[in-house]
């Protein structure tokens, strides 16, 4: 009886120390992340249909962070990153408990009728394995924690993404309507030569190059079309959005680049403190560095069992118990150990390497976003004004009559050609930041460091001559 007590009182403390819900888990990213998580997670049963709330969301023009909020409620993939918490969960629950003890009985009945029926009663309990059960749910645990930290980075992630696709789609429609502009600027030029070429005043090769640069730039207007929807699915699907969901909308295009934008001095301490690699990498090794222990005690403490016997002998009951220990003389687990050992070094090298790593990724992030601000602002206060500015001067010689339409035309397509780049250099500044912002948050991402140049081509001017 005193090893069934113990059992129980086992069952008890490792059972208590688990809870079977993630909700704590859950609480424990939000945390972390500081972002809202939807409460129906906890919930066992799948809801198929969008919340209530994220429809109303979706009902008016979108910005990034609204974006961001509708993804992290309804993606589903990031719902499964979440929902796999209660994997790791039921392995710490698993792993606390004790060994279930084994009954046995034997009936014999003697040759002899005057005897009576013999019964055997027997109860065995693995002490070892109930003692060890501490031990095992403590890997289980730092596994969890690290499946934490696993699940809070892929919020971060999420998020980061869904900024970035919502800057590269207002990006892809400031771009759409700057090419359709261009557009009708060729238009002009090939309206402009035909005319020319009809008065005499100009060569029939003239015609023919506007004409060709006009045709090239409506393919490379439908391209951009072509752009714009491919990007929105993009959006489309990190928001899990369908149906009639997916007629959401977008507020205006990128917004203006701020005047002034710092970054701390030490980016690199912020990026390593924040970490949430790390954090998950040292929950790892504190993992295996418990399972390691774990696997040098199964091979060093001998397999106990314990057993009671109660035998019924006619009109007498005997009680008895014993134990049976298998001597760990041989078999010491020394391979597990090695192999666990040597994997726990390498995991060492690893984190130090990913350390390292996060650094010159701390110092990328830092320059990337403070040289796209640079180059964003320099556009916008420098370039764009001053191509204004030049077109406004051809335009005024033009009316004198002092230079040719396909002068005008070509300071027309040279200030479109500035606007384009401010959008580009305008989106690569945002994503720059949300990148910079993610790393802050403790999750490092890659913005691609790659600018759209989908129209360049078509802001090339055809190589014509003549004259007003």
């Amino acid at each position: 009886m005193r090893a069934e007590s113990l059992a129980l009182a086992l069952a008890a403390i490792t059972t208590s120390c688990a809870p079977f819900s993630i909700r704590g888990d859950l609480e424990h990213v939000r945390r972390q992340t500081r972002v809202e998580l939807s409460p129906r997670l906890e919930e066992p049963a799948i809801d198929h249909e969008t919340h209530e709330s994220v429809r109303r969301t979706l009902s008016a023009p979108l910005g990034a962070e609204d974006a961001v909020r509708v993804a992290i409620a309804n993606n589903r993939g990031l719902r499964a990153t979440l929902r796999e918490l209660g994997v790791y969960r039921g392995r710490l629950v698993q792993a606390g408990l004790v060994a279930n003890p084994s009954v046995g009985f034997d009936l014999r009945h003697p040759n002899d009728p005057s005897q009576p029926v013999q019964v055997d009663l027997s109860l065995e309990w693995d002490v070892t394995h109930s003692l060890l059960a501490p031990a095992r749910a403590g890997v289980a645990r730092a596994e969890l924690e690290a499946a934490r930290v696993r699940a809070a980075a892929s919020v971060i992630e999420l998020g980061f993404r869904v900024r970035t696709a919502v800057f590269s789609l207002q990006a892809a429609q400031s771009r759409l309507a700057l090419a359709t502009r261009a557009l009708d600027t060729f238009a002009a030029g090939r309206d402009a030569a035909r005319a020319l070429t009809e008065s005499g005043n100009t060569l029939a090769l003239d015609r023919a190059t506007h004409e060709a640069a006009y045709e090239s730039a409506r393919v490379t207007v439908a391209q951009i079309e072509l752009d714009v929807l491919d990007r929105r699915e993009s959006l489309q699907r990190l928001l899990s959005t369908h149906g009639d969901e997916t007629r959401w909308s977008l507020r205006d295009g990128l917004a203006p680049v701020p005047e002034a934008f710092e970054v701390e001095r030490d980016v690199e301490r912020r990026a390593i403190t924040a970490s949430l690699s790390l954090s998950s990498q040292r929950s790892a090794l504190e993992a295996m560095a418990r399972r390691t222990g774990l696997v040098r005690a199964e091979g060093l403490i001998p397999d106990v069992s314990m057993d009671v016997h109660v035998e019924q002998d006619g009109a007498f009951w005997e009680v008895g118990g014993g134990a049976t220990v298998r001597l760990p003389l041989f078999d010491r687990r020394q391979g597990d150990l090695l192999a666990r050992e040597s994997a726990f070094d390498a995991a060492i090298e690893r984190y130090i390497g990913s350390a390292a790593d996060l650094r010159s990724q701390a110092r990328m992030a830092r320059n990337r976003a403070l040289s796209a601000h640079l180059r964003a602002r320099q556009y916008a206060t420098v370039i764009v004004p001053a191509r204004r500015r030049v077109m406004e001067q051809w335009m005024l010689q033009y009316n004198a009559m002092q230079v040719g339409v396909f002068a005008l035309l070509q300071a027309r397509r040279d200030e479109l050609d500035a606007q384009l780049r401010a959008v580009d250099t305008a989106r690569e500044f945002w994503v720059a930041k949300a990148a910079l912002d993610a790393l802050y948050a403790g999750h490092a991402v890659s913005d691609g460091g790659a600018t759209d140049n989908a129209i360049d081509t078509m802001i090339s001017a055809p190589n014509a001559h003549g004259g007003h």
